[in-house]
């Protein structure tokens, strides 16, 4: 009798899971904390830790503070019953700008769906180019990776992938392959930062870096990363396109795109809308380098985007209500899911461990040779990315230990911000607390556990190139 195989958790029940089991931490692991100071870093407060003033905090517990919560005086309650049962949407609240941005983008994607404007640029597209399925992935790749590395760009990228999808199945290739073709690509890009503001400019900020410094060599990164990526993704194509059974989907029920529809004609309002569109983004990523802008901000971009193909292609009011609430419905679970996982960093920073975590990497790493200790930097980077998945918010914890600590250990402050970049980066395509992969997932109908299967082997291969341009980076030294 064959034993039934394992089958990951549907993605809420996974993050549940996860919540509980950090909740339940914070009851064995010490609470502790640094002092912390507020800086102005890239135009932006931050609140930062003060390297040297980490202390233990006593517990304290009552049997109110395990039902209910209790607060004591100089001590750390560790998180209780409704503390965890709370957790998630007191993450929701801490995501708000996040998962109404997401909303408001699937909106206007509906919007543009209804005009027929994806549909017939898609089949343009593949007219043009779907003769080559490969020319066609590194064109679209390299265009997504370039705006991880240089603008950071993530959530932006989530309401594409039913698009992708699409592209994928005309093609030939599975759903997987269609989710890599956003995901992989970003965050590709996005771990191989060059001028990404989010990672980079926070970190080298921190560390009392030139802002921007050390381009050569993360230039050279992003184009090794980039090739090892489009060459896995590739060869994965080829492969299922001789055998479809060498799918990692392979015995999944098909939620996939729906059937190809016929071709929508391509109009001259759609290159209207197209362009029009193309502006408007285009003033959205000027605006968040120069203006400062955030989630609402580039939410009313994307908004005024919708209004516009509206006005072009003379959709009727009721239509385009109906074509926006849709959109918005499609995106239900990937906007909550970001909700849910930040629900774990709600509950570590409750039960104060967050900051033990830290001070325990960082003084392990003061025991070991420098160039053991930077590879340490990249793993411990990509752990502490499972509980604190934002690039600056885990900058804003990390840089200010891991700077002076690569003054100790004789590496340049520019390779602890090249760890902390890879590390963070690449571990984004496999924790199960990235809201972005996660709502991706669920818009793929991917489950957690196939993907793992396919991403794996890759995050090895680019952990490993990472290790290599780290252990360059030190004997360089790398300024």
């Amino acid at each position: 009798m064959a034993r039934p195989r394992f089958k990951v958790p549907h993605v809420f029940v996974l993050l549940t899971g996860v919540i509980l089991f950090c909740s339940l931490l914070t009851y064995v692991v010490p609470s502790g904390r640094y002092d912390r100071e507020k800086r102005i870093v890239e135009g932006r407060e931050r609140t930062l830790l003060v390297p040297g003033t980490f202390q233990l905090v006593p517990k304290h517990f009552s049997l109110r503070g395990i039902l209910l919560g209790e607060e004591s005086p100089g001590r750390a309650t560790p998180v209780s019953l409704h503390g965890f049962l709370t957790a998630v949407p007191r993450g929701m609240e801490a995501a708000a700008d996040i998962i109404f941005f997401i909303f408001m983008v699937g909106g206007v994607f509906g919007i543009l769906q209804r005009t027929g404007v994806i549909a017939a640029t898609l089949q343009r597209l593949l007219d043009r180019m779907g003769h080559s399925g490969p020319l066609l992935t590194v064109a679209l790749m390299a265009v997504m990776a370039v705006g991880g590395s240089t603008l950071g760009m993530g959530e932006e990228f989530i309401p594409l992938v039913p698009v992708f999808l699409l592209v994928a199945q005309r093609l030939g290739y599975d759903r997987v392959y269609g989710m890599a073709l956003v995901l992989l690509a970003a965050d590709t890009g996005f771990a191989a930062s060059t001028t990404n503001p989010f990672t980079v400019s926070v970190a080298q900020g921190i560390a009392e870096v030139k802002l921007h410094s050390g381009m050569g060599l993360r230039v050279i990164f992003l184009a090794c990363a980039l090739a090892l990526s489009i060459g896995y993704l590739l060869r994965y194509g080829a492969r299922i396109r001789r055998d479809p059974s060498a799918s990692v989907l392979h015995g999944e029920e098909d939620a996939g795109p729906a059937p190809v529809a016929e071709p929508v004609l391509y109009r001259p309002r759609h290159t209207v809308i197209i362009l029009s569109c193309a502006a408007i983004f285009g003033f959205i990523l000027f605006a968040t380098q120069h203006y400062d802008w955030w989630m609402s901000d580039m939410g009313g971009g994307f908004f005024l985007m919708g209004i516009v193909a509206v006005a072009v292609a003379q959709l009727p009011l009721a239509d385009a209500a109906r074509a926006f609430v849709k959109g918005m419905e499609e995106m239900v679970v990937a906007a909550l899911v970001v909700g849910f996982a930040r629900g774990i960093a709600v509950v570590l920073s409750e039960g104060l461990i967050i900051d033990t975590i830290v001070h325990a990497a960082a003084t392990l790493l003061l025991q070991v040779p420098r160039h053991v200790a930077v590879l340490g930097m990249l793993a411990y980077e990509s752990g502490l990315n499972l509980f604190i998945p934002s690039g600056s918010g885990q900058a804003a914890v990390s840089m200010p230990l891991m700077a002076p600590l690569s003054d100790i250990l004789g590496v340049t402050r520019q390779t602890a911000v090249f760890a902390f970049t890879c590390g963070d980066g690449f571990s984004n395509m496999i924790i199960p607390t990235s809201g972005i992969l996660m709502a991706m997932l669920s818009l793929a109908h991917i489950p957690y556990g196939r993907w793992l299967r396919f991403m794996m082997p890759l995050f090895w291969h680019l952990m490993l190139l990472s290790a290599i341009f780290l252990t360059v980076a030190v004997f360089l030294p790398y300024r």
